[in-house]
């Protein structure tokens, strides 16, 4: 009956937990959009965040995709050669990039990247009480700080998705073409027969949403940091941790709902 009672009262702890971290969540939402379309409007805070998030994350998701496409072709040539089906390399390649890998690395790597940073920096300005400045002197948090930097979620994912699909789809032909010999005509006109417009339009509405749990996760975990430079460190890890998991889950419901 111990065991029973000490079981319960760990499953209770953890489910007030995770009703209080997704309440925080939809105060915060609230607090952005009361705020969204009211000025001043700082356009420079959000194209930092644009060069934060997007440009800055430009070299890891091009090394992450191209290794992944050139990664993709080796291992489907080498199990189609056993059917005779090597021309659907092309196909396999631009469908797995531009439906689940592209947007879910990519996702993944600016989750690690700039995710963490975005944590980082607002867990330090809240212990050193930065965050609670900004409020006396008149400014809203919300909007200064968490604001910009969603907004530069939900543009910058997408278009890094792009660039992860298209340097991952000519790493598979590069691959294909000139180390396994596949026709480069056959491999790019299978390509071009069964790759429709909706799988990369879905692709994109996953980037999209995963850009907003990114930047919603890691600045409210930023925004409730505390014990000094242990929970910053904390905050953080929780920040990369949480956003990578709620990625994967919503992927899965997110392919059931598109395909």
């Amino acid at each position: 009956m111990i065991v029973a009672g000490s079981s319960l009262e760990r499953i209770g702890r953890l489910t007030l937990k995770v009703l209080d971290e997704v309440g925080q969540l939809a105060l915060l939402v609230a607090a952005m959009g009361r705020n969204v379309l009211s000025r001043p409007w700082a356009f420079r805070l959000h194209f930092k965040q644009m060069e934060e998030v997007g440009t800055k994350s430009i070299p890891v998701v091009l090394i992450t995709g191209l290794s992944t496409g050139m990664v993709l072709a080796l291992q489907s040539y080498t199990g189609f050669q056993r059917f005779r089906a090597e021309s659907l390399v092309g196909t396999v390649v631009a469908l797995s990039m531009t439906r689940e890998l592209g947007p879910v690395l990519t996702g993944l790597m600016v989750a690690g990247r700039a995710g963490a940073a975005m944590a980082a920096e607002l867990g330090t300005m809240r212990v050193t009480e930065q965050i609670d400045a900004l409020a006396s002197m008149g400014v809203n948090p919300v909007k200064y700080l968490v604001f910009p930097r969603f907004v530069a979620g939900v543009m910058m994912l997408p278009i890094l998705t792009v660039l992860a699909d298209w340097i991952g789809i000519v790493g598979g032909y590069v691959v294909s073409v000139r180390l396994l010999d596949v026709n480069s005509t056959v491999y790019i006109r299978r390509t071009l027969d069964y790759l429709e417009v909706n799988d990369v339009y879905g692709g994109l509405l996953k980037a999209v949403i995963f850009g907003g749990i990114i930047s919603l996760i890691s600045c409210h975990r930023g925004f409730t940091a505390g014990g000094g430079a242990e929970g910053v460190g904390q905050a953080t890890t929780g920040a990369v941790v949480t956003s990578c998991v709620l990625i994967l889950i919503s992927d899965y419901f997110l392919t059931a709902l598109l395909y």
